[in-house]
Formats: C-alpha cells, structure tokens, sequence
C-alpha cells in the first residue's frame, strides 16, 4: 500500500522571472539571426520551465507522478516549481457530503425498513486514494451503502420487537451514529479517506408494514396509559377509604365498600365523562 510523501517544491517566482528571462533572450537571439541558439533557448524554455509551474489552491493538492513512480504530493497552497515532465493529478481535500439514498434492508428482527445516512468526509492521505482504489468516489459510495445495511441488519428498529435490546435503530441515535461513523473509517482507511461526520438521515418501517406497525404503536400506548391510569385510580380509591375510615365521615361495610370502589374505578377509569345518578333508595332495597 503507497504512503503519502509531502513535499515542499521551490517557488515559482524565482522560476517565472528565470522562465520570463529566457524568453527575452531566445527573442533576442531570433532578432539578431541566431536562429539556433534562439530556437534551442525557446524549446528549453517552453517545455522543461514552463509546464515545470504549477499553483496549488487552498484546501487542494497536486499528485506527482513521475515515469510511474510515485514522487510525493504537494499540499502547500501557493506558487510552485515541480519536475516539469511529472504527471500532475489535482485531489481536492475539501469536505464532502454523501446525502446516500434510501435503501430497503431488513433489520436485527427480520423487519423491511428503510434507511438513509448523511456522510461528511474528505480526502486525508493523497497517496492512497490515488493509487490504492481504482477510483475513491465510487469506493466511497459503495463503502457506505455496504456500512449502512451492515449497521441496519445488526440492530432492532425499536424495542418492541426486541425488548432486551439495549441499543436500537430508532432510539439510540448517538449510539448508532458512533457506530456507524467508526465501521466508515475503518472501510474507508484503504482509500486514505477520514469520515469527519456520519449521521442517520432516514428511519422507517417498509411502506408494506408501515400500517400493521403504527397500530402496533398506537395499541402499545393505549395499554400503557390505560395501565397508568388504572394504577392511579386503585391509588385514589384506597386514599379515599383510608380517608372517611380515619375521619369516621361515614362507616361502610364490606357491600359497601364494594359499591363504592366499583362507582369510583368507573368514574376514574372511564373514557367517558360519568352521568351522576341520585339514589333515593338504599343498597339493600
């Protein structure tokens, strides 16, 4: 595997002015009908210092090969003189964003879901993503899909369909969000790519159970809020007993009792405003 080797190439003032002096004196020596010399100083000129200069913009750099050997790379922004007959192959060090599109995968439990992930990442050593992948951006593509439908099948959508998980698609988002961007570095590495950032963008249910699983849902909630309001109202009517017994309002029997927690767990438990009934009679009549 090819390791990056930085270099610091000369200024290319120094050769412009050099490359610029040339030039006068090759006219010169054309004017004054030293065609020769003047021909010899202009090829030298044109070929081995002109095509030498290069300009490397901010947040980029230049590949330099030479006769197929790999001679380093520069990543120094600014005015430069290289090996004129080098092969020059520009790589931008800029972030980059992959919005990957949705895929349909099936997750830890066997559910479809589909899934999506939002990567930030750039080039870190030029070396290897020349050389080492036959091209990074399609390398980088793929690695992400495959890391994305990795991290997909490893893990629960959510906790109702594996209630011992202890991390899931849809509630562990940090988690996961870690998880993801450490597979992506470590996949990426050949390429000499670094994920500065990798997040899930996308989280559903396939359209096929989208329906069955949002009544899943809903059903869930209901028992839940049914059992908590049942537990309230158990609360309520044995401090409502411990009440009238303590302050001896009034004295009940076991039927009483009875009675009177099956009128309050209507009333409380109930999904309905109750309707108040006045009893003229007695319990026993």
């Amino acid at each position: 595997m090819q390791t990056e080797k930085i270099i610091n190439p000369p200024s290319g003032y120094l050769t412009l002015a050099f490359f610029l002096l040339l030039l006068l004196g090759g006219i010169a020596a054309l004017a004054t009908r030293n065609f020769l010399i003047g021909s010899l100083v202009l090829v030298f000129d044109f070929i081995l210092i002109l095509p030498g200069l290069i300009i490397v913009n901010p947040n980029e750099s230049k590949v330099l090969v030479l006769f197929g050997k790999y001679i380093g790379t520069v990543k120094s922004d600014g005015f430069f003189w290289v090996n004129p007959l080098a092969e020059k192959k520009k790589l931008s060090l800029r972030a980059r964003n992959l919005n990957g599109q949705q895929l349909k995968v099936n997750d830890k439990m066997g559910n479809p879901i589909e899934i999506a992930a939002v990567i930030v990442w750039q080039v870190k050593e030029t070396a290897k993503a020349s050389f080492s992948v036959e091209d990074y951006l399609q390398y980088v593509n793929i690695q992400s899909e495959a890391a994305v439908r990795h991290l997909a099948n490893s893990f629960a959508y959510d906790s109702l369909e594996d209630e011992h998980a202890q991390i899931t698609l849809k509630d562990g988002a940090e988690k996961v969000n870690s998880l993801l961007e450490d597979e992506l570095n470590e996949r990426l590495s050949r390429a000499g790519i670094e994920v500065v950032e990798a997040r899930i963008s996308h989280l559903a249910y396939a359209q096929e159970i989208a329906s069955a699983m949002l009544q899943r849902q809903q059903a869930t909630a209901v028992i839940a809020a049914r059992k908590l309001i049942v537990e309230g109202a158990v609360g309520m009517v044995e401090m409502a007993l411990e009440k009238l017994s303590e302050k001896g309002i009034v004295t009940l029997d076991e039927e009483r009792k009875a009675a009177m927690v099956s009128n309050l767990l209507v009333v409380l438990c109930g999904d309905r405003n109750a309707q108040p009934v006045v009893n003229t009679g007695t319990l026993y009549n």
